[in-house]
């Protein structure tokens, strides 16, 4: 049975289903077989058939006399049949197969008196590491099969071909789902990473009539000067999953969210760029210590309707249209902030196009890290 068992891996890790058989003859391996339906797109290719087959092509018969076969799994009523056709004298099986084992789990072919050849039967050899290798093998098909992000009955989610044929970023796109206010939302989100590890961190946050595609040419000014940006897509937007009710968005919910996202990714030294989203400001007071200063940018984007394939995706933008767009009275929480015209940078244009984003981020750099971002005696802008 071990031998039987060592076809079965053999078989998993084709892909196949793990049983193994093999046939033996006064005490001599005639011949192995392992489960080959999906390779050979055969469904006679069981193990115990695969070993029948090579039995009888080295002993020249078909009729397998005084032979015995060990399999993995009892036999069901096809192998059954090949078996007492083949006239073998003795079967051993590891695990029972409740569904469609022939040996007795829920027929018994073998003690059948009106055949004419009867096979000695012996089930339960090493059964535990038999059924433990199929056990294993049909959960992680069912892991495969399971999505990695179940979507909420509650919220839609934008099929993945609407953003097909959109250009950039040049980053992969990240999911997180189990951020405790999420409650199993998808939030999709744009990281670039940080290219040494003091590098300082931009949060960009877009505003209602934007997602992360709209800020993509600041992501890329940014990172090509050196610095880590964080783009995330709010939920009820871009490639995070929305709400279908408007209600569900709240400033104070969407600040939470950002919030644990800046936890779990752990992000310090972060300036939080808002583009129409006074809203966020306050999220420095949520995240003291990480929160470093704060950009406001009034410009818009140019629209893009890849991610709301009818209204009933538009839940999200059409709640933050109507959110105050004044800075609430806790404002950034004492941390520098200032607006993109205190930079010296066109407000109302600076993130449509790749030059007018590398000119705010010219700009924003040296005016927020005019020394390295440990150096904690400079404020930004000092």
């Amino acid at each position: 049975m071990g031998l039987a068992l060592e076809q079965a891996r053999a078989a998993s890790a084709a892909g196949e289903v793990p049983v193994g058989a093999v046939v033996v003859r006064a005490g001599e391996l005639v011949a192995t077989g392992r489960n080959a339906s999906l390779a050979r797109c055969d469904p006679s290719a069981h193990a115990e058939v695969e070993a029948l087959r090579a039995a009888g092509q080295r002993l020249g018969n078909y009729r397998l006399e005084g032979c015995t076969l060990y399999v993995t799994l009892e036999p069901c009523p096809m192998c059954a049949g090949a078996l007492l056709h083949a006239r073998v004298a003795r079967v051993v099986y590891g695990a029972r197969d409740p569904r469609t084992g022939a040996a007795g789990s829920v027929i018994d072919l073998f003690a059948d008196t009106r055949l004419n050849h009867h096979t000695r039967v012996e089930g339960g050899v090493l059964a535990g590491p038999c059924a433990a290798l199929l056990e294993e093998f049909f959960r992680a098909r069912r892991r495969a099969r399971r999505p990695q992000y179940p979507l909420r009955p509650d919220a839609l989610r934008t099929p993945e071909a609407r953003f097909a044929g959109l250009p950039g970023p040049a980053w992969p796109a990240r999911y997180l789902s189990d951020l405790p206010p999420l409650e199993g939302l998808r939030l999709h989100y744009v990281d670039t990473g940080a290219p040494t590890p003091q590098a300082p961190t931009w949060l960009l946050v877009h505003g209602p009539h934007s997602w992360s595609h709209g800020l993509r040419h600041l992501a890329a000014a940014l990172a090509a000067a050196g610095q880590r940006v964080v783009v995330p897509d709010l939920p009820g937007f871009g490639r995070s999953d929305k709400p279908k009710r408007e209600q569900a968005h709240t400033p104070a919910w969407h600040r939470q969210v950002l919030d644990a996202l800046v936890e779990r990714l752990d992000l310090r030294c972060v300036v939080l760029v808002a583009q129409q989203a006074a809203w966020a400001h306050a999220l420095a007071a949520l995240a003291p210590g990480r929160i470093y200063a704060v950009l406001s940018v009034d410009a818009g984007t140019t629209p893009c309707d890849a991610p709301y394939p009818d209204a009933g995706h538009r839940a999200g933008p059409r709640a933050l249209a109507r959110w105050p767009q004044a800075a609430e009275a806790d404002g950034a929480a004492g941390v520098p902030a200032i607006g993109a015209r205190s930079l010296g940078v066109d407000p109302s244009a600076c993130l449509d196009t790749p030059e007018a984003a590398g000119r705010l981020a010219r700009a924003a750099v040296p005016y927020f890290f005019p020394r390295p971002p440990d150096d904690t005696e400079r404020a930004p802008g000092a």
